[in-house]
């Protein structure tokens, strides 16, 4: 499975995968990050091809030290914005989805990661969202 977190929009995109490797990763960052974007991991391999293309800077952190290596503050303004913290919390909350459900097949994994993708990225539920979700046609008083 891979992930990626906007860190300005706070956009999620979760993609369930076959196989996983760097060719894989590389090809969602591809598809899913913007021209010039940071990209941050931590130190697995698998993600060593996902900076340089678009003008996309690679930053890691490492996992396996103290700590104090977990979060990075590479430009010295006493910030450390170089993480995976973002990341990992959504991982979490997808656990916490699924486990809801006690037990899904592989056979359904992407459409229920489809559904919490969803659920996390809806910012606002409107009028007109609930009439589409509830197949009513648009309403015509003004009243909400």
């Amino acid at each position: 499975m891979a992930g990626i977190v906007g860190r300005e929009s706070g956009e999620v995109r979760l993609e369930v995968l076959g196989p996983s490797g760097g060719a894989e990763l590389e090809e969602v960052v591809d598809d899913s990050c913007l021209e010039g974007a940071t990209v941050n991991t931590d130190e697995w391999r698998g993600y060593s091809r996902v900076g340089g293309h678009h003008g996309r800077v690679h930053v890691t952190v490492d996992h396996s030290g103290p700590k104090g290596t977990w979060a990075l503050d590479l430009d010295g303004d006493g910030i450390r914005e170089v993480h995976c913290n973002t990341q990992e919390g959504l991982w979490t909350g997808l656990r916490i989805f699924l486990s809801r459900f006690r037990g899904v097949s592989k056979w359904y994994l992407a459409q229920y990661v489809a559904m919490f993708q969803w659920s996390h990225n809806i910012k606002q539920v409107t009028d007109e969202f609930l009439r589409i979700l509830l197949g009513m046609g648009p309403s015509t008083s003004s009243a909400p």
